[in-house]
């Protein structure tokens, strides 16, 4: 029904608007990066554990398939690392940019994974996307520490998003998502567990950092996740991408309001940015334009 779809794409975009408050919060938490990213995950696994057992999911999978997500769960785990290390040491503003290049990323894994021919279009927008790149480091040379972490996390988003889109489609999203977050707590846990990073200082959190990580693993983590699943069932994949690329522009105009002086930045950082979401969102245009003309040239026969 159209008012399904017009509730659908509302709700999409508050839950665009929450991703992009995610960089908020890690720059209100005090905690550093890794034992922020752990609580993240540790109390987003509890949140989908309890709607798993509402809704009477089944969560068997094959062992080889478990083990799979499992690792998984390490890349994305490494992924938020990288980036609330990047807002600590830059701000959100820069990490916000930098992600951006994630579609520029998945354009060159894609065809290293599923083995196709590298398109001449995405050639062409990586390369606007080192523009852009080349403009932000060039006039914020201060923060060159936070740009190769967001970086890293860009790719390490990309690489995860072509890796799950193998047997993402075979599995319920809810199951998936609460093995991949277990994954991610169990190795870091190891990792703690193996440096002596577990102590009485990690397990010691104020009320404000508490509250925050409450919000950041039940709205923005478990809740997010669970309710975009549920708008794809009425809105189209174009229009869920272009949506989602509207992130960082969330993230960076809440970043101005709350944190004001510190987020300010350089006026060829902001063209800088723009060129990447600008080319981010031709790419996903000219793949919808060229989708729909093949779709025309080649209909289904019945």
């Amino acid at each position: 029904m159209p008012s399904d779809n017009i509730k659908s794409y509302l709700h999409l975009h508050l839950i665009v608007f929450i991703w992009g408050f995610t960089a908020i919060l890690g720059e209100l938490i005090s905690l550093d990066a890794l034992p922020l990213v752990w609580y993240r995950m540790l109390l987003a696994v509890i949140f989908i554990l309890i709607f798993i057992l509402i809704t009477r999911k089944k969560v068997a999978l094959p062992t080889k398939t478990l083990l799979y997500f499992l690792f998984l769960g390490l890349i994305i785990a490494l992924h938020w690392l990288t980036f609330f290390k990047a807002i600590k040491v830059s701000n959100v503003s820069v990490t916000l940019a930098c992600l951006s290049t994630g579609a520029f990323f998945t354009s060159f894994l894609e065809p290293l994974f599923f083995k196709r021919k590298i398109i001449g279009y995405e050639v062409l927008f990586g390369l606007l996307v080192v523009c852009g790149l080349y403009i932000i480091f060039n006039f914020e040379g201060n923060y060159v520490y936070g740009i190769i972490l967001a970086l890293t996390s860009a790719f390490l988003s990309a690489l995860f998003s072509v890796l799950n889109g193998k047997l993402a489609q075979k599995y319920d999203s809810t199951v998936i998502s609460f093995y991949e977050l277990m994954g991610g707590v169990l190795c870091f846990s190891v990792f703690l567990v193996i440096s002596g990073g577990f102590s009485s200082s990690f397990f010691t959190l104020s009320m404000s950092d508490f509250i925050y990580l409450l919000i950041l693993s039940s709205v923005c983590t478990a809740y997010a996740f669970i309710a975009s699943v549920k708008v794809m069932k009425y809105i189209s994949p174009y229009t869920v991408m272009l949506t989602i690329n509207l992130e960082p522009v969330y993230g960076i105009i809440l970043a101005l309001i709350i944190f004001e002086e510190k987020e300010k930045m350089s006026t060829p950082f902001y063209f800088g940015a723009l060129l990447i979401l600008i080319t981010v969102l031709l790419n996903g245009v000219v793949k919808f334009y060229l989708s729909k003309r093949k779709s025309k040239s080649n209909p289904i026969e019945l």
